[in-house]
């Protein structure tokens, strides 16, 4: 995702050497741009494809099983963009980019999906929040490769788009010491005493009777009931709200200006003195608080919650985004203007990585019972590429019509998430998807009603409450 824009002058250079060699064409700054445009953004649309096939293989062949063979996809899309300047073909990095998007589309729906099935409840809160924070930490050591004094010169970036290989290289091996999913295998295959090895394996000789339990009843309650396809899951009345809730959530996290505030953030620095050299180690400054902040949500989110954390971060980014709508305006008329907007950056990439970067990601898990999970995240991760792209094709043009102000387009989608999650999500944290049902219920149900009964995963599951 961060590899590109440090060697983007030498691919563009590559681009009009090839066509040069083989057309004897000179291309206008238009063509380049678009071609490059379209290097870029290829990466999303192969992850829109692995996003809507990781779901169903996942569920078909297991989770190790479609994570450990996902890395060939990227091994050999590294591959290609090694070789890239030597073949002198600027389509091998295109090739490369679609390959490591369909990589990260499949990535990232089944390895939420396999890190939640595979901890304990108590523990469940922390390990997903482990996926953000890989995540920024991912982004992190693309821009730290892609500074001059490392990957980022001329004859080395190849091995900075490529260097993506090595971490797949890497799962590749250690994925043959982890189990398979206990919830899939016994849940999904029927399977109990290879669920309990897994069990095992992964926790040792603790006490995994209650965790075994909930499975059990879950796979009683789900007998007969198959994995819904991402159309029955849209179609299925039952988890409507857990449905609209993740859609919120998921198109916020693109549309919330955290892109705005770092394309920002080099007019912010440079408006504050920092010399134009000096211009990237400030960008790293972003991306290191990044993820220290978010290493500071494992502790917060313990004591908060994942709503309550999710709301409070969305009505901080709201207040600041009109904060720094005002400071960025003013800062050419007031001289110590562009340093409160740099404390109004930093204080925004504080509250986005203590919200939605920590908790967003494995939420499909947390809401949805193991019938609807596969294509539950089958649909935050077309959410998340779908609205990654549109952003990425529309932001430039935001950005030219409406400068500073493109802040308040942001604001309005922040604000909104925040009003929606006061008031039509509960609370979450520690809880199993069947109760976090009941809970969407009660919320929903009018206070005069004494007894109601809901009826969960088409009609199998029914039972009653007291308001």
């Amino acid at each position: 995702m961060s590899v590109m824009t440090s060697p983007s002058v030498f691919i563009k250079e590559l681009v009009n050497k090839t066509c040069e060699h083989r057309y004897g064409l000179s291309l206008e700054p238009w063509q380049l741009s678009l071609i490059w445009s379209f290097t870029v953004s290829i990466y999303c649309i192969g992850g829109l494809l692995g996003s809507l096939a990781g779901g169903p293989l996942g569920s078909k062949f297991g989770r190790k099983r479609c994570l450990w063979l996902n890395n060939f996809v990227a091994m050999f899309g590294a591959v290609l963009m090694l070789l890239s300047k030597t073949a002198m073909s600027f389509e091998m990095i295109m090739a490369g980019r679609f390959l490591y998007g369909i990589n990260s589309g499949v990535s990232l729906s089944l390895h939420a999906m396999y890190l939640i099935e595979c901890t304990p409840w108590k523990l469940r809160v922390i390990v997903g929040v482990t996926v953000g924070f890989f995540i920024s930490l991912g982004k992190f050591t693309g821009q730290l490769l892609g500074i001059s004094e490392l990957l980022g010169t001329e004859t080395l970036w190849p091995w900075l788009l490529g260097f993506s290989g090595f971490t797949a290289l890497f799962q590749l091996l250690t994925l043959f010491f982890l189990p398979e999913s206990p919830s899939f295998l016994l849940l999904d295959r029927g399977d109990r005493q290879a669920c309990e090895q897994a069990l095992k394996q992964l926790w040792g000789n603790k006490d995994y009777s209650r965790e075994l339990e909930e499975m059990l009843e879950e796979k009683v309650n789900l007998q007969g009931v198959h994995n819904f396809s991402v159309l029955e899951l849209i179609q299925n009345k039952t988890v409507r709200w857990q449905l609209m809730t993740i859609f919120v959530i998921f198109t916020t996290l693109q549309l919330c200006g955290a892109n705005a505030v770092y394309f920002y953030s080099f007019d912010v620095f440079r408006a504050a003195g920092i010399p134009e050299d000096k211009l990237r180690y400030a960008a790293l400054g972003t991306g290191l608080c990044e993820v220290s902040t978010t290493v500071a949500c494992f502790t917060i989110i313990e004591k908060t919650g994942k709503t309550a954390l999710l709301f409070r971060a969305y009505t901080g980014m709201s207040v600041i985004l009109i904060l720094l709508t005002i400071t960025v305006y003013l800062q050419t008329q007031v001289s110590w203007m562009p340093y409160c907007s740099m404390v109004l950056i930093f204080l925004f990439i504080f509250f986005f990585a203590t919200g939605p970067v920590g908790v967003t990601p494995p939420l499909p898990g947390d809401v949805f019972a193991q019938p609807f999970r596969s294509a539950a995240y089958a649909v935050t991760c077309t959410l998340n590429w779908a609205g990654l792209f549109v952003l990425g094709m529309l932001f430039p043009i935001i950005v030219e019509k409406l400068d500073y102000f493109c802040f308040l387009i942001f604001l309005f989608f922040c604000l909104g998430c925040a009003i929606y999650l006061k008031f039509s999500v509960p609370e979450i944290k520690n809880k199993t998807p069947l109760e976090i049902a009941a809970e969407f219920e009660k919320i929903r149900c009018k206070p005069k009603l004494k007894n109601f009964t809901e009826k969960k995963v088409s009609g199998i599951i029914s039972y009653e409450t007291k308001l």
